[in-house]
């Protein structure tokens, strides 16, 4: 089962090695500054998992380097892995994403142009985001 409130979203992040400001990316959808994720640079093969619950959400071959700061992907593993929601925050209009399963803020996707084929680009919070190798 997933985590209640806000101490054991807190407690079960930590377990799992998540850097502290993970619950606030993941929980209250802030932003982690750009360039300074683990996974901004990284391209080993696996597929990336939503760091709460562990969802798969991206495999390492739709992963492009967008030059944005973050973990860009074309395409999710599957469009009901993510939930994309409208977002007027900030004075602009941007998409949203969460997990579909646990609501963990994600990131955005733009409709950019900039990851082909697709012309989409998933610009994830590295924070938000496990890594499992592929063997």
């Amino acid at each position: 089962t997933l985590p209640q409130d806000s101490a054991q979203w807190r407690a079960h992040l930590a377990a799992k090695n998540a850097e502290p400001v993970a619950y606030e990316v993941t929980r209250h959808a802030a932003t982690e500054r750009p360039f300074t994720g683990r996974y901004e640079s990284h391209w080993s093969e696996g597929v990336y998992r939503c760091i709460c619950c562990d969802t798969p959400l991206f495999k390492s071959d739709t992963k492009f380097d967008a030059g944005c700061g973050w973990p860009s992907f074309y395409q999710t593993i599957d469009k009901s892995k993510v939930r994309e929601i409208p977002d007027t925050s900030h004075g602009m209009r941007r998409v949203e994403v969460v997990c579909s399963h646990c609501g963990g803020h994600l990131g955005h996707v733009f409709n950019d142009g900039y990851g082909q084929p697709t012309g989409l680009r998933y610009c994830i919070n590295g924070l938000s985001l496990g890594f499992v190798r592929k063997q």
